[in-house]
This record gives structure tokens, C-alpha cells and sequence, in this order.
């Protein structure tokens, strides 16, 4: 039967572990000034840093054991990265905007509009899928349903402009100069309502 003292040792080691690689995600982040610690702080947690991936075993050769064997069961035991994922670094997403051009030369802007957060999911997944260029031949006709699903809601709409690009979330220095998001176009449709045709640029 195995002792109390092989059980400590064993969860000894694996909150050692976690630790160090929560550490390291945490310093690199300092190091990289994407916080909102002084820069000062940069060059010690960069030291820090290397300390950590030097304890992981990351400093070591590709091919050292004990580098392999920590690594195997960081990846075994899903341990292998921290939670820097989360703000404040966000990363950038995907947005479709319609434009919305009637008759009597009104222009309204849109978004597909959908009900619940499930679809507001799925929503987000099939707009992030779009910007691969695997996509590429579903783009116009999916682009197209989201445009028609918004179309028949606004009555009067001669033509559907729909613009899909990426969101980059301002920095942390930009957001403290009251700066905002940042709307990359990636490409963009045009349809009418008569559905005589639809140019992609």
C-alpha cells in the first residue's frame, strides 16, 4: 500500500508545478508590458521568467529526459499552461457590419441579430471560422443569409452592404488615452434587394 509520504511528495511536486508554470505565464506578461505594472518591472520579471521555464526544465535540450518527462506530464495532467488568457489580454475577434441603404437614400447600420446566449456562441465561432481562408468559398453565402435574415426586419432596404473585418481591442496605454477598438476590414459584399447579383471585394 503506498504511504502517506509517497502521496505528499507526489502532490508536493505537482503544486510545484502548477505554480511554476502559472508563474512563468505571469511574468512573461509583466515582461512583455502588458500590464499595468510600472515598466520598471520588465527587466526583473523577465529574470523571473527564465528562472521559471529554467525550474519547468524549458531551458534544457530538446532531447534531455528530465525536460521530456516534465513536459509529458504537464501535457498529461493539462497543466502545461496558465490562465493568461484572460483579460487583460484579449484577443481580437471578428465582426460582421451591415450597411443598410433605402430607398429614399437613408443609410442604417446593423449587426446579425440573434436570441440567446447559445446562438450569440455559435454566432461568434461561425464569424471567427469565416477569417480562415479554408472559408473562403462559403464566405458570400453565408454572409449572404446573416444579411437576408437582417433584411427582412427593415422594409424600404434597396441594397445590403456587409463588411466583415477583425476587432483589435485597444492596449492598456491606449485605452488610458481614451482610445478604442480598432475595425480591420478583411472583405466585404454587396447585395440588393432584387438579388440580381452580389460583387465581393
Amino acid at each position: 500500500m503506498i504511504s502517506k509520504r509517497v502521496y505528499a511528495a507526489w502532490f508536493g511536486i505537482h503544486f510545484f508545478l502548477i505554480t511554476a508554470v502559472c508563474f512563468a505565464g505571469l511574468f512573461s506578461l509583466v515582461a512583455e508590458g502588458t500590464t499595468i505594472l510600472p515598466s520598471a518591472l520588465d527587466t526583473y520579471a523577465r529574470k523571473a521568467e527564465l528562472l521559471a521555464a529554467w525550474l519547468l526544465g524549458k531551458q534544457a535540450a530538446a532531447s534531455n529526459p528530465i525536460r521530456r518527462s516534465v513536459a509529458t506530464y504537464l501535457h498529461a495532467a493539462g497543466i502545461q499552461s496558465g490562465y493568461t488568457f484572460f483579460a487583460p489580454n484579449i484577443p481580437n475577434y471578428h465582426k460582421l457590419t451591415l450597411e443598410l441603404y433605402y430607398q429614399d437614400g437613408r443609410v442604417e447600420y446593423e449587426s446579425p441579430h440573434v436570441r440567446g446566449k447559445a446562438a450569440a456562441l455559435r454566432l461568434d465561432s461561425l464569424l471567427d471560422r469565416l477569417a480562415d481562408a479554408r472559408y473562403e468559398p462559403l464566405r458570400e453565402v453565408v454572409v449572404k443569409m446573416l444579411a437576408l435574415s437582417v433584411l427582412r426586419e427593415h422594409p424600404g432596404v434597396k441594397k445590403i452592404r456587409a463588411t466583415f473585418g477583425s476587432v483589435s481591442p485597444p492596449s492598456i496605454s491606449d485605452f488610458e488615452h481614451g482610445k478604442g477598438e480598432l475595425f480591420q476590414p478583411m472583405f466585404s459584399y454587396d447585395f440588393s434587394l432584387r438579388e440580381e447579383g452580389s460583387s465581393g471585394r
